[in-house]
């Protein structure tokens, strides 16, 4: 299966913005949405390197992953973890943009992007993983608005973002 496109991390934070900026100018729900769609396109590359990192070995001997670029040995790991640095600081440009409690929420979904390439070493449910760090942005999206998440709004739409991810 070809990994999803960056779109699918932008469309629940996208619809969470949407929904939120109800009475907020359309520049603004506009700025916040290329927001969020730079920060899901440059965190999910940051996603992807550090999975390669993780698993450049596992990827030599399977067939699926054998022509990684990492795995292949078309890009070495020191190259891999500096464009991993240049895509975490655009994320963080991106970050910087929002209020403190988005960016300390926003922050804390890099321990689920750390985790999620070890947890097929210690679980047969990495995809749980993959749907919590994937959908994290659910979350961002009314505070990114609001000041603080809407809880009775985003978190029937991560849950449901997880799930979907299953």
């Amino acid at each position: 299966m070809a990994p999803l496109p960056p779109v699918h991390l932008l469309d629940p934070h996208g619809r969470l913005v949407a929904r939120r900026a109800r009475g907020v100018s359309p520049l603004t729900t506009a700025g916040m949405l290329a927001l969020f769609g730079t920060g899901a396109l440059v965190m999910r590359g940051a996603g992807c390197i550090v999975n390669d990192l993780w698993d450049r070995d596992i990827d030599k001997r399977v067939e699926r992953t054998r022509t990684r670029p990492l795995a292949a040995g078309d890009i070495s790991p020191a190259r891999a973890v500096v464009f991993l640095g240049a895509n975490l600081v655009v994320g963080l440009g991106v970050l910087t943009q929002l209020n403190m409690y988005s960016i300390a929420l926003g922050a804390s979904s890099l321990v689920l992007v750390a985790a999620y390439p070890l947890m097929k070493r210690v679980t047969y449910w990495p995809q749980a993983v993959l749907g919590l760090t994937f959908n994290w942005g659910a979350l961002l999206g009314s505070s990114a608005i609001l000041g603080a998440t809407h809880w009775p709004v985003a978190l029937p739409l991560y849950l449901s973002g997880v799930c979907w991810t299953l």
